[in-house]
This record gives C-alpha cells, sequence and structure tokens, in this order.
C-alpha cells in the first residue's frame, strides 16, 4: 500500500556534494574549478583579513585605555566584548551564505564593510576633536577624562562595522577553502585535511606579521597609521579573493537552513503524544533507503517522522511530517553541541592571553637590548611563531606517519587533537599563574622589574595548545555529514570564540564582586598589577580548565559510541565517525 507523501521537494540536505557551479552558474568542471589554486586565493584573504584585524584586536586595549581612557578593567572588557561580537556574529555570515548569499558574495559584500570600520578608526584616532584630550591615566588619575558621548559614538560605530564585517568573513573563508575540494573522492579528502593545516597556517602568519610589524607601527608611528595600514592590509585580502573567481567551485545557496531543523522540532512536539512504532518502516523515508535508520539518541525526535496517515490520499505538512534523513541531521547537530561548548572555556583562557597578559607586559622591563624594546602586544606572537614552525612539521611527518596505525585521513581524530589541545591548556594558566606571582613578588617587595621574557611559556604552551584544539574544531565541525551547511557549522566553532570572550566578562566581573571587601577592591579592581591579584585569578581558570578537559572527555565519549548502530549504518548517517574516535 502506498504510504503519504509530504507535499514539499527533496530534504535540502540530500543535495548532492558535487553539485557546485563556476562564477557563471554553470555547472562546475573538475578539471578547472577547485583544488588548491583557487584554495590558496581564499588563503591569502585569510592570512590578510587576519592581519588587519589582529592588529586593531590585540593592541585594542592600549588605544583604548591611552587613547579612549577607559578604566582597565572596563577597557579589557571592550576588548574582550568587541572579539566576543566578531565570533558571534560568524553565525549570521554562515546563516546567510549557506541560505541565500553562497560564500563567495557574503565575504566580499562584509569584506567591504570590514574595511570601512577600519578607516572609520583611522579618521578618529588621526583626528583631535574625535577623541579626548591626551592624558597619561596612570599619573593623571581623575584629570583624565573617559570618552563619552559623540566621540565615544563614533569609537563603538567604527569598532562594531569591523566587528560585522569580520564576523561575516571568517566562517566563509574556512568553508568556502573546504568547498573547494571533493569530499567523495578519497585523494581530495586527503588534501582537505591538509588544507585545514594550511588554513591555520595562514592564520598563523597573519597573526605573527600583525603582531610584530603591525604593532609596531602602531606603538612607533600612532595609532591612526596603525588602523590606516590593517585598512590597506584589508583592501590586500579582497583583492586576492577577486583574483581568484574564474576558478572557484561554488555551493549554490539552499534557502533557509534553519526551516528543515525547525520542521523536525515542531513535528516531533505535535507528534509527542503518539507511541513510538516498533517497525522501522512505518517512519516516513525508510523504506526508500534501507541505510537510512534511525539512531538511539534524542529518541523524541523520531516521533516527527511517524506516518499517521496510512491509506489515504492526504497529504501531510512538511511541518508534521520529516523524513528519516531530516531527523538524523538534526540529531547530529544536537550531538555536537556538547562538544562544542567544552572548548568555550579554552578561548576564556585565550582572553587573558589578549588582554590581561598584555598588561603584564607592560608592568615589565620590554628592553630587547638598551636601544629596542619589545611591544607588550607582540608577546602574543609567541604562540603564533611556534605554529608556523610546528604546523606544516605536523602535517607533512606527524600525519602520514599516524595515518599508517590509524587508517585515520587526518592522522588522528579531530575529537582526540581537540582533547589534548584542551588538556595542554590548564598548564598555559598554571604558568601564568606561577609567572605572575614571581613578577609581583619581585615588584612589591624588592622593587625589582622582571625581563619580559619570564611570562612567555603562557604563550608558547597556549600556541601548542591551540595547534591541536583549534584546527581539530574546525576539521570535526566540517566534516559533519550536514550537506550545505558547512559555512553554519564552521560558524558554530567561531562562537566557541564568541562564548568565551563574554565568560572572560563575567568572570571578571564576578570574580570582582565576589573577593571585593570594604577595605579591599577586589582582585582584579585596581588600574595597577601591583595592587590586584591576577595570579590568583590565573589559578581559577587552571582549575576551571581542567575540569572542563574532564567534561569533555564524558562528551567525547557519549558522541563516539551510538549503541544502537553498527558501524556500517553509522557511517552512512555521519561517514566520519570512527570506531575509536574518543579519548581514551
Amino acid at each position: 500500500m502506498e504510504t503519504a507523501k509530504v507535499s514539499q521537494e527533496q530534504p535540502r540536505h540530500a543535495q548532492p556534494e558535487s553539485s557546485t557551479l563556476d562564477w557563471r552558474g554553470r555547472p562546475s568542471n573538475p578539471a578547472k574549478h577547485g583544488g588548491i589554486i583557487p584554495a590558496s586565493f581564499i588563503l591569502g584573504l585569510q592570512a590578510f583579513e587576519i592581519m588587519a584585524i589582529a592588529a586593531v584586536g590585540n593592541n585594542l586595549i592600549t588605544y583604548v585605555t591611552n587613547d579612549m581612557h577607559f578604566p582597565l578593567s572596563k577597557a579589557a572588557n571592550v576588548v574582550t566584548n568587541f572579539v566576543g561580537t566578531i565570533f558571534l556574529l560568524a553565525l549570521l555570515g554562515g546563516y546567510l551564505s549557506d541560505s541565500h548569499l553562497g560564500s563567495f558574495w557574503t565575504m566580499l559584500i562584509f569584506g567591504f564593510l570590514e574595511l570601512s570600520g577600519f578607516i572609520l578608526l583611522s579618521v578618529q584616532a588621526h583626528v583631535p576633536q574625535l577623541k579626548p584630550a591626551p592624558c597619561n591615566l596612570l599619573t593623571d588619575g581623575e584629570h583624565c577624562v573617559e570618552a563619552k558621548g559623540f566621540k565615544a559614538a563614533i569609537f563603538f560605530v567604527a569598532l562594531y562595522l569591523v566587528a560585522l564585517g569580520s564576523g561575516c568573513v571568517k566562517p566563509n573563508m574556512v568553508a568556502y577553502g573546504g568547498d573547494q575540494f571533493d569530499q567523495d573522492n578519497p585523494k581530495q579528502l586527503k588534501r582537505l585535511s591538509t588544507y585545514f593545516n594550511a588554513a591555520y597556517f595562514a592564520f598563523s602568519l597573519g597573526e605573527l606579521v600583525s603582531l610584530t610589524i603591525l604593532v609596531w607601527v602602531q606603538t612607533h608611528s600612532g595609532m591612526d597609521v596603525g588602523f590606516g595600514v590593517s585598512a590597506a592590509v584589508m583592501a590586500m585580502g579582497l583583492i586576492s579573493l577577486i583574483c581568484g573567481t574564474l576558478y572557484y567551485r561554488n555551493k549554490p545557496p539552499q534557502g533557509s537552513i534553519l526551516t528543515p531543523i525547525a520542521q523536525v522540532l515542531v513535528a516531533a512536539i505535535l507528534k509527542r503524544k503518539l507511541a513510538r512504532p516498533s517497525n522501522p518502516q512505518m517512519f516516513y523515508g525508510s523504506q526508500n533507503n534501507t541505510g537510512s535508520l534511525l539512531s538511539d539518541k534524542f529518541r523524541f525526535l523520531d516521533k516527527a517522522c511517524i506516518k499517521v496517515q496510512e491509506g489515504t490520499d492526504t497529504k501531510e505538512s512538511a511541518w508534521r511530517l520529516c523524513s528519516v534523513g531530516q531527523v538524523e541531521q538534526v540529531k547530529i547537530l544536537l550531538s555536537v553541541i556538547p562538544i562544542f561548548s567544552c572548548t568555550i572555556v579554552f578561548n576564556t583562557i585565550l582572553a587573558q592571553l589578549q588582554t590581561f597578559s598584555v598588561q603584564q607586559g607592560r608592568a615589565m622591563d620590554t628592553h630587547l637590548t638598551k636601544s629596542f624594546s619589545i611591544p607588550p602586544a607582540s608577546l602574543q606572537s609567541i604562540p603564533y611563531i611556534l605554529l608556523i614552525v610546528l604546523v606544516p612539521l605536523y602535517d607533512t611527518f606527524f600525519v602520514p606517519f599516524a595515518r599508517k596505525f590509524t587508517g585515520h585521513e587526518s592522522g588522528i581524530s579531530p575529537l582526540r587533537r581537540i582533547g589534548f589541545g584542551l588538556f595542554l591548556a590548564t598548564f598555559s594558566m598554571v604558568a601564568a599563574g606561577l609567572m605572575e606571582k614571581k613578577r609581583r613578588d619581585a615588584a612589591v617587595k624588592h622593587n625589582e622589574t622582571l625581563s619580559i621574557f619570564w611570562i612567555t611559556p603562557q604563550f608558547l604552551i597556549f600556541g601548542l595548545s591551540e595547534m591541536f584544539t583549534a584546527i581539530g574544531l574546525l576539521e570535526f565541525f566540517y566534516k559533519q555529514s550536514l550537506k550545505g551547511m558547512q559555512a553554519f557549522l564552521t560558524a558554530i566553532t567561531y562562537c566557541s570564540y564568541s562564548f568565551g570572550f563574554y565568560l572572560s566578562t563575567v568572570l571578571v566581573t564576578l570574580v570582582n564582586k565576589i573577593t571585593s571587601t570594604s577595605s579591599n577592591g577586589g582582585w582584579l579592581h585596581y588600574n595597577n598589577l601591583n595592587q590586584d591579584r591576577l595570579d590568583l585569578f590565573y589559578w581559577l581558570l587552571a582549575v576551571l580548565s581542567f575540569l572542563n578537559f574532564l567534561n569533555y572527555l564524558f562528551w567525547s565519549k557519549r558522541y563516539s559510541h551510538a549503541p544502537s548502530l553498527s558501524q556500517t549504518n553509522a557511517k552512512e548517517i555521519n561517514p566520519y565517525v570512527e570506531e575509536d574516535d574518543n579519548i581514551p
């Protein structure tokens, strides 16, 4: 007996991977479109874009305190909120790309918005009437006037134009580069793994140039020149993107990517009182593909594909009946949320390296020689120097070696890579706490100023941690079998940065409130690190980081095992799940 069918087109995720178009909208030719050459143009944009945004973000706390005259704790929150907003807006960029604009046009449109924000920041930093009168916050104290009204408005408009542009560009750079490789081709699948390493190499190179050359320009030539250089660098990135237009393979937007997800949730709620049938053939779509079995996770969603109008010509609405494949896509999306959430604390640690650790450097002896000193913001270049050296070595030597034992195209699974990075992150904060205690005791008890090189271990350890966690997370999300949602999934990884930086803001506020007394303003209340207890704050983060790692072990094992599925059927739903893809 023929079953009732919903009056809708095939679900969007059923689109074949190979249905890509060239720049004219015609089917792409594998011999002419895609591969490493067009991916290289996208890597150019990635290197230049991060170069521009990092030069602003990583030294922003200096501009906010010295030129805008915000107190240290408020300035730190301005920076973390700015960076957090960038990564939160990545969701918008991923949605617009997958649903309406496509990756290329999303990057081009919002890239020009980001460029306009850099130009406006440069104008404000150059024109005295658009910022408060110069003064020294440490020596002049209460006489320094904080930027307010029109001056503050100009600053925040420029800053959040940059945030909007960068947020929408970021997820599409990684996803669009990945789109240039056909995942159905085993050789291209291996190259895709290499591409993710190359993408992080480009990211690290951009960060390194930003934190050395561009920060030096900001320090010695002024923030107006520095912001202007960021604008020029961003323009070069857009030129790189445009140069590859003839060679890209483009995945066309599929309409709203959120509608199929909403349909499953609504249908499951509407049919919540129905009993789940034991016969798999009672589920819509299961009779068409014997491999499409419902997994045991999130069983409440299974009711969305129960057929209740057998033997009639009445068609159920797409909001009442969904296919097995459509339900499984939502289950995959829900399954990765705990993995994503476990990287939030990791990015809270990153926030400290871009704020309080920079202030640590300013309180230390920055002289490399008698005539040359290191800008404190350039300390953040240390992880990226390490990454530039280690990432090519990792991809060239470790991945092929590990592949012989694991059979995994990436050498080790993304989940194991993430876990190892989270474990290392704890020791970054341990090193930071020890070094800050040593620096503070030397300054307060002995009136000595330690060399800035004492705090390099926290940056080195975090750089190694980032090589595992950040690249593993990008690869893990991109390879989820949610067709047509690669940009949105990549955007989810950037949300981890956002929530991490927002959590940093919350922690700073809570720690100050909880540790304050009638005679003490709290661990991070003062604008003087010799009065603050930054070392205790670092130890708090070390404890949170270790607890977060234990939490990750729990969720990574739950993600990997689907008891109701054979390994074969599991791979038909998600071809990248591995039998041993967990942290032992």
